[in-house]
């Protein structure tokens, strides 16, 4: 193996293990969600702010003004996205959530053919039913064990999230050649302007591990998180890192079951997989194998 793809594989994976514990620390934090997501700009933001300031990032004319009002306007998606999928993990569960979160590349997709002229095509089509019949199946199973206060409510949100998360991911197609550690820089950014007024900075978190899980949230998990996966997706092939993004829903499901002890019943197993064989076919452009007749 190319030693950049292979630096680039463990690049990756070691991003999405990182993201399968987003869920963890967040319910672990004990703090109402608006003032994770705060901590997690903040800490998030000193983290890459350096890591720009190391790379020579923050020089003048690095990007236009239009580019920073597009960067801006995905901080925005991407803060909204962070706020709705962890509330989402409390009302369902870690696992659900991120699954139906899962989502999000389907909503790229209609996204990009209704205001950017993409063609859907019959393929695409296809995940995308599959993709709805696994979320039916995950929504048929209200009232299962292991399952939150607020069950179709944390469905709702984490499907509220992957429309964020792709609407972010649209506009961030138009900055083409902005530095991405930069454009991760701003969206902190404008998550630590836009949550202050909303954060409860009257009283801070007591307890030393709120602290930690926050920290841990804001430079692990998002500075050092965006370092690796940005590193990643510059020396992967994009079949191979469609691929290994599926070590983050597999990873958050492990995390869930082996610290919350949440686990899936068989139709949420079916509707879970359903989404995840959709997403996989969706990125690596599988098809149904075509049949040819002989006629005598």
């Amino acid at each position: 193996m190319d030693k950049s793809i292979q630096r680039g594989t463990l690049e990756m994976t070691a991003a999405m293990l990182i993201c399968g514990t987003i869920g963890w620390l967040v319910l672990i934090s004990g703090q109402p969600v608006l003032d994770v997501v705060f901590w997690r700009c903040v800490f998030g933001a000193v983290t890459l702010l350096a890591a720009c300031a190391l790379l020579g990032l923050l020089r003048p004319g690095v990007l236009s003004l239009a580019s920073f009002g597009l960067a801006l306007l995905s901080g925005v998606a991407i803060v909204g996205n962070w706020v709705l999928l962890f509330a989402s993990y409390s009302r369902a569960s870690i696992s659900i959530g991120t699954a139906v979160y899962n989502t999000q590349p389907f909503m790229l997709v209609l996204l990009a053919a209704l205001f950017l002229g993409e063609k859907l095509s019959a393929r695409k089509l296809g995940w995308l039913a599959l993709s709805f019949v696994g979320m039916l199946a995950i929504v048929s199973a209200h009232g299962g064990a292991g399952q939150g206060s607020d069950y179709l409510g944390g469905i709702l949100l984490a499907l509220g999230a992957a429309f964020l998360y792709a609407l972010a991911a649209l506009i961030i197609k138009r900055l083409q050649g902005v530095p991405p550690h930069l454009i991760a820089l701003i969206q902190v950014c404008t998550g630590v302007l836009l949550l202050a007024p909303w954060t409860n900075l009257s009283t801070l978190p007591q307890q030393p591990s709120a602290w930690a899980s926050l920290a841990t949230l804001g430079i692990i998990h998002t500075g050092l998180m965006y370092i690796l996966l940005y590193g990643a997706i510059q020396k992967l092939p994009t079949t191979l890192t469609g691929a290994l993004s599926f070590i983050y829903p597999v990873s958050a499901i492990l995390v869930d079951w082996v610290v919350f002890g949440h686990r899936l019943g068989l139709v949420q197993w079916l509707g879970v997989a359903a989404i995840l064989l959709a997403a996989a076919g969706m990125q690596r452009g599988w098809g149904l194998p075509k049949v040819r007749w002989a006629w005598r």
